[in-house]
């Protein structure tokens, strides 16, 4: 099979899809893109399914690919510059890639991570239902054991044909230079946490920590007092963990399953793309949402990606 060859991989390049969202029972990890919003109109773009068509999360950028097929490509998320065989390409757009041509990223000027995809997916094997790379455990990926790309790889794909360009709107681009404020709906532990706790977790600017990865993104600020827990409970992305040192963790798409810390919450599933855009020392904010209005505007979200 042909495809797009890997000449540089960057830092950290993850074929990712929908995730494995049927094996947390068993303590796999789900996986999948951490900024649901740019994967989707990515995807979107090129007329895939915006859910379970494979593509690459690109960390920091500095990618350099050469395509043996004719196909079209789309790429949405961090701020960076892109070139096709030295000709400057636009971000959170589509365009043709014909074979021979080298495709090349710059690295990120805002946010922390693309997402490539490539008109009918890439190709790879699936284990336990996804091929999504959860590097971890050592599942999923281009050969199954959830490693990430390399010099060398070849991203299989088939040969296709669209009839135009096309870009994203500009009002559904995110801008990933400002400082965001992230919605939370309470929940979980949150009743025992004292209300002056409560209120100093959104009263404050939290830093995010250079220790943040695909797993959690940890935070820095003044400690908060959290409640003693003696038990573990199954945990959701998004969910809000406070450790005994008072340090939130927000739990993203490569967390645990189970966790003992106390939970305050979680992260409107939307806003965790923001934060798994931030750079390390970045800092956010946090606001109170119902989950009513987090319901409502995720059944407009899927509605509009056609899920």
């Amino acid at each position: 099979m042909t495809g797009l060859s890997v000449i540089r991989p960057g830092p950290l390049s993850l074929l990712q899809d929908a995730g494995r969202a049927r094996w947390q029972h068993l303590g796999v990890s789900p996986a999948g893109p951490l900024d649901i919003h740019a994967a989707a109109w990515a995807n979107c773009l090129l007329g895939n399914p915006p859910w379970g068509t494979p593509l690459v999360e690109i960390a920091l950028g500095g990618v350099e690919l050469e395509s043996a097929v004719d196909t079209w490509v789309a790429l949405c998320g961090a701020g960076l510059d892109m070139t096709l065989d030295g000709a400057p390409r636009p971000n959170w757009s589509r365009f043709p890639l014909r074979a021979g041509q080298r495709f090349c990223l710059g690295f990120a000027r805002s946010g922390q991570r693309s997402y490539l995809a490539v008109a009918g997916g890439f190709r790879a094997g699936e284990l336990l239902g996804s091929v999504a790379t959860q590097t971890r455990e050592g599942l999923g990926g281009l050969h199954g054991d959830g490693r990430p790309l390399r010099a060398g790889d070849l991203l299989p794909c088939a040969p296709a044909s669209l009839s135009g360009m096309a870009s994203v709107p500009w009002r559904f681009v995110p801008d990933y230079r400002a400082e965001p404020c992230l919605r939370v709906m309470l929940g979980g532990d949150a009743g025992d946490f004292a209300v002056a706790e409560r209120r100093r977790f959104f009263a404050q600017s939290w830093t995010l920590s250079p220790q943040s990865d695909r797993m959690g993104a940890r935070l820095l600020g003044e400690p908060l007092r959290a409640p003693t827990r003696q038990w573990s409970l199954g945990v959701a992305t998004g969910a809000i963990q406070v450790p005994p040192d008072g340090q939130p963790i927000v739990l993203m798409a490569d967390r645990q399953t189970m966790g003992g810390y106390p939970i305050l919450g979680w992260v409107h599933p939307l806003d965790l793309g923001l934060l798994a855009q931030c750079p390390a020392h970045r800092t956010v904010r946090f606001e109170r949402v119902d989950v009513e209005a987090v319901q409502g505007e995720m059944r407009e979200f899927y509605r509009f990606f056609g899920r």
